[in-house]
């Protein structure tokens, strides 16, 4: 993710749910009925606030950063993961429950779950019958195939995950189907309801992999490649009526959508409305003002509305963790950063401590981060704080900090620039306080913000990062699906490094942590697989890659009208979108 993605990423993170708090909620889990309790902090932490089942209406989104693509195969916010289910549907997804419930996986286009043969390497799926398309022709087998094999179209279609590619086809011998119009052996259909996924090796995250939106069905020939992002063609309750790049989406309903054969979206508005803005601090105006329901972006409010809101207006705030981290990647194709004590003299130089309260404290910003997977994914480890981030009150070790610098050979400090996006004032907000604690060090940090919608195209573009000398990337992430593989995979592995759409912005490229996560991967026993990535992640931290900041936190605005909304594990934390309506 998501990056935030960010997500962007992402995006199905695992929160922190106890089993009294899901047991005490689960006579509001499903929204039958017309209910109450929007009105209550946390209304929507672990259950429904405002549960029902009414039809009609507008429901409003307001956002600061438009998608990095509409385009399943090319999205990797979680924001766009989330809202894409509007518009797409795949063979599996998530149960519309709140908190940990929503993790379990259903079956949407496909009636069941996978048949598995062939020692965990065949995944064999039947479609249900009646689906179609916005224009109401039938959804077949051949256009879910088609759907994913989009993303071996790299050079066309770059900056979307490509898990399914890279299990399938782990050597990247076929060319794709753009260049092979033969179509890809690795999946069969052997009629227009039947799908079958032949693996190379066992993964036991596949299933988890396919409800990703990034595997939703694409009809062939209403596939205009880079510019499909402008009108996905829908497969799910609503189809895109307008759209105006960084400006307004205007989704209305899907006429040929059954709800029969949905159960996982309740498709209650009539309408859905975005207004994209560049201001933050209006968007949470209008947000306050109720001029629309909640935040397209689910990043959180700024300090202004955040105050507000918590003083004035409690009941409409939600505070749930997100499952994210907030981090700084240090690319090693940018001098100094080729050189581990040049990457540890930042990491001790960091003042963690004035990151968080820059990002609004722990209930606005989150917990100070210790190492890079987050305390929701099995493998975390609060113990592992190699830099002492946590036990030094998250304050910087400048006597560290001046050890690593003469280790490296920049005895005096260096200078470098960061890059950070301009559509997330917190982002904005942290980097200013990295750039005041390392300056102390002598690590002199010129701030270059971008545009957040452009991501992809630049921090994951190798020769933007070294043409602009990025020697430091500020960015947010979430697991893809609640494991270490979902997590770590695009941020860690060697494969993963790509010359554009990269997430892998520190460009490692290890072989202990190659073999690590290969291992962990293949381990199909939870509690070992955990163990492994836990081994992982403290490698990553020991090659000083990474800085974490926090795990993030956010206060998300719930709208008086908004009904069904809960945050949800399997979105980050964040709202189930296809499960909202309004009074």
């Amino acid at each position: 993710m998501t990056s935030l993605r960010a997500s962007t990423r992402r995006l199905a993170a695992l929160s922190a749910v106890t089993a009294a708090t899901l047991l005490a909620t689960t006579a509001c889990g499903g929204g039958d009925g017309d209910g109450g309790g929007g009105g209550e902090y946390n209304a929507g932490v672990n259950k429904v606030a405002n549960a029902s089942n009414k039809k009609g209406g507008t429901l409003k989104f307001v956002g600061v950063q438009d998608a990095d693509s509409w385009d399943t195969t090319r999205m990797y916010y979680a924001f766009a993961f989330d809202f894409a289910r509007y518009y797409s549907r795949q063979l599996v997804s998530y149960t519309p429950k709140p908190g940990k419930k929503s993790v379990d996986l259903k079956p949407d286009l496909a009636t069941d779950h996978a048949q598995i043969s062939d020692d965990g390497k065949t995944y064999k799926y039947t479609l249900k019958d009646g689906l179609k398309w916005e224009d109401g022709k039938p959804i077949t087998a051949q256009d879910v195939k088609y759907g994913i094999e989009r993303q071996w179209a790299q050079k066309t279609l770059s900056g979307g995950p490509t898990y399914l590619k890279d299990v399938l086809d782990p050597d990247g011998k076929w060319k794709g189907p753009y260049d092979d119009k033969g179509g890809f052996d690795g999946i069969k259909t052997p009629d227009k309801k039947t799908i079958e996924f032949h693996l190379a090796k066992p993964n036991g995250d596949f299933e988890q992999m396919l409800a990703m939106p990034t595997n939703s069905p694409v009809r062939k020939d209403k596939d205009t490649k880079s510019k499909y992002t402008l009108h996905p063609f829908s497969s799910g309750p609503y189809k895109f009526k307008s759209y105006t790049p960084n400006k307004s989406l205007l989704l209305e309903r899907n006429k040929h959508w059954d709800r029969n054969s949905d159960p996982l979206r309740k498709a209650l508005p009539d309408k859905v409305q975005v207004t994209l803005l560049t201001n933050p601090d209006e968007r949470d105006k209008r947000l306050i003002n109720g001029d629309a329901d909640l935040d397209l972006n689910q990043r959180g409010m700024e300090v202004q509305g955040r105050q507000s809101a918590l003083k004035q207006h409690k009941g409409n705030v939600d505070n749930p963790d997100t499952g994210f981290i907030s981090y700084v990647a240090f690319p090693q194709s940018v001098k100094p950063f080729d050189n581990i004590h040049c990457r540890k003299a930042a990491i001790y130089g960091a003042d963690h401590k004035s990151v968080q309260t820059a990002r609004g404290g722990p209930t606005g910003g989150g917990e100070l981060a210790v190492n890079m997977l987050p305390p929701v994914v099995p493998g975390h480890k609060d113990s592992d704080d190699q830099y002492g981030i946590r036990k030094n009150g998250g304050k910087a070790n400048v006597a560290k900090a001046k050890d690593e610098l003469k280790k490296c050979g920049k005895p005096n400090g260096f200078s470098t620039t960061l890059a950070v996006r301009n559509t997330d004032k917190n982002d904005v907000k942290s980097a200013e306080a990295l750039q005041a604690s390392l300056k102390k060090v002598g690590i002199k940090v010129e701030i270059d913000e971008f545009d957040g919608a452009q991501g992809s195209s630049i921090v994951g573009n190798q020769s933007t990062v070294k043409k602009k000398n990025y020697g430091m990337v500020l960015y947010g992430w979430g697991p893809d699906f609640p494991s270490g593989q979902g997590y770590g995979i695009e941020l860690w592995h060697s494969s993963k490094i790509r010359d554009n759409g990269n997430n892998n912005y520190a460009l490692i490229d290890d072989k202990k942590i190659d073999k690590g996560l290969d291992n962990a991967i293949a381990e199909l026993d939870p509690e070992k697989a955990a163990e492994k990535y836990a081994k992982v992640n403290k490698d990553v931290m020991a090659g000083g890659y990474y800085l974490p900041l926090v795990y993030m936190k956010v206060v998300q605005w719930r709208s008086d009208r908004l009904t069904n909304a809960y945050a949800s594990d399997s979105y980050s934390g964040w709202y189930d979108f296809a499960s909202l309506g309004v009074k």
